[in-house]
């Protein structure tokens, strides 16, 4: 049988086997996500090895993966893949949460279209909302800040490029040079960070800014406004601009663009290369960012109604703001509980609280309170706390007058995620020493709310 065998036969045969003793001491030192990484890189090392041998360049194999259908076929079924993170362990099975599910996926698709292949080229990127819950058509990934909005563009380290603008009155205004993705090797990686008004970078005094983007500082010597793109091999970065508002009705955002200095601001014509990089990259993140929020939700639920401390190097390596210490975690009520949150606010630039669903979308803002920060919180007259009412209705008429609180609208919800946010606390509170302060959790009876009065006098 073996005798009549081709070698190419013979040679996939030994690699089946290889992948399978791969495969299982992967899953038993590396973890789902590190295994799946991994056998990806496997693939992806042995195809680039075998079209050495044919004589077959990358670029001819992507023209014929894409004019046979291979191609497209890969990426839709990466995607339906991508729907095992809804049937994870952990996830909800009711009707309701699965559609919500499903939708989230369908928003994963339209956003990484949009950033990996409608405004990729970096010879003329764009900023663009990958996250954006303002718009008619919502994307929401991570627990979207409602105070916030987000810009990205797709930039390539061996090209320069300037950041130009207005910086606008919105209250923070951070820019960001990301590497990697969300489901990739090594994550989403921020690799260098500035923050207008902390003194990272000078605006000038008619409030516009420019801030140089490359590998190389400024021949001028002046690093204050130049943000530094990875070095090495590194083929692809993105640009990230958080801007966040305390009052989004008063402050006005930043007017900014971006444009390539190194040559030519202009597309290139899309080749079959682009578009396949783009379609695997769109389908890795959807099936990426999608099982890693899985896990974490997963994970929340052992403590769920509480507010742990959540770990920043986890953060950091998923994209998130090194200046902001979040409090992640899971919240889960009866139709006839309340979830009652008290805290002192410390020095900060900003704080926030959020509701989010299970698949970690913050709960629609534009038309529920569904979260609360520090310009629009009520609080305590006596000790400067505030407390935070989650509950499926308006606890007005139980709460006595004089009560400050702040009612959180579960939007028919039953269960998800929630985060507590401080942004740039003040550095003698911001220490190792744990004076950060903790968030009191308490469950309630809905009725038990007119003693409102008397709960969370303990929040540290």
């Amino acid at each position: 049988m073996l005798a009549s065998t081709s070698p190419f036969a013979l040679a996939l045969l030994a690699l089946i086997g290889v992948l399978v003793l791969v495969l299982g001491v992967s899953l038993a030192t590396r973890g789902v996500r590190g295994t799946v990484v991994g056998v990806l890189e496997l693939y992806r090392r042995a195809r680039l090895a075998w079209l050495g041998l044919t004589n077959r360049t990358e670029a001819s194999e992507s023209e014929r993966r894409v004019v046979s259908g291979e191609a497209w076929a890969e990426w839709c079924d990466t995607l339906k893949a991508a729907g095992a993170s809804l049937t994870s362990a952990g996830c909800p099975t009711a009707p309701f949460d699965q559609a919500e599910g499903y939708r989230y996926l369908t928003r994963l698709v339209r956003g990484s279209l949009e950033n990996y292949l409608e405004c990729s080229d970096p010879h003329a990127p764009v900023l663009v909302a990958l996250a954006n819950g303002m718009r008619d058509a919502p994307v929401k990934l991570g627990a979207d800040n409602p105070d916030n909005l987000y810009l990205n563009a797709n930039l390539d380290p061996r090209e320069t490029y300037r950041l130009v603008g207005a910086r606008g009155t919105v209250n923070y205004l951070g820019l960001g040079i990301q590497e990697g993705t969300y489901g990739g090797a090594g994550g989403l990686r921020t690799v260098a960070y500035k923050e207008a008004g902390a003194g990272d970078f000078d605006t000038r005094p008619d409030g516009t800014l420019e801030v140089v983007i490359s590998r190389e500082p400024p021949a001028s010597g002046d690093e204050r406004n130049w943000l530094p793109l990875p070095g090495g091999d590194a083929t692809r970065a993105m640009l990230i601009v958080r801007q966040t508002f305390r009052d989004r009705e008063r402050e006005e955002p930043a007017a900014l663009r971006i444009e390539r200095t190194s040559g030519p601001h202009r597309p290139t014509a899309l080749t079959c290369a682009q578009l396949e990089d783009a379609l695997r990259t769109s389908g890795m993140f959807v099936a990426g960012a999608s099982m890693m929020f899985a896990r974490w939700a997963k994970g929340f639920q052992a403590h769920a109604n509480e507010l742990p401390l959540f770990d920043q190097q986890t953060s950091d390596a998923a994209g998130g703001d090194p200046k902001i210490r979040y409090y992640h975690s899971y919240w889960k009520l009866a139709p006839d509980e309340a979830l009652v949150i008290t805290a002192t606010p410390p020095p900060c630039q900003h704080w926030n609280f959020q509701l989010n669903n299970h698949w970690m979308e913050s709960l629609d803002y534009r038309y529920f309170q569904v979260h609360v920060n520090i310009h629009s919180a009520h609080y305590d007259a006596e000790d400067g706390s505030v407390r935070v009412v989650v509950a499926h209705r308006d606890p007005r008429e139980l709460i006595p007058d004089g009560v400050a609180y702040d009612w959180i609208n579960t939007c028919s919800h039953s269960q998800g995620q929630m985060l507590w946010r401080w942004v740039r606390v003040a550095p003698e509170w911001d220490t190792e020493s744990g004076r950060l302060p903790q968030p009191v959790c308490r469950v309630v009876k809905f009725e038990a709310l007119g003693t409102l009065g008397t709960l969370g006098r303990d929040a540290s």
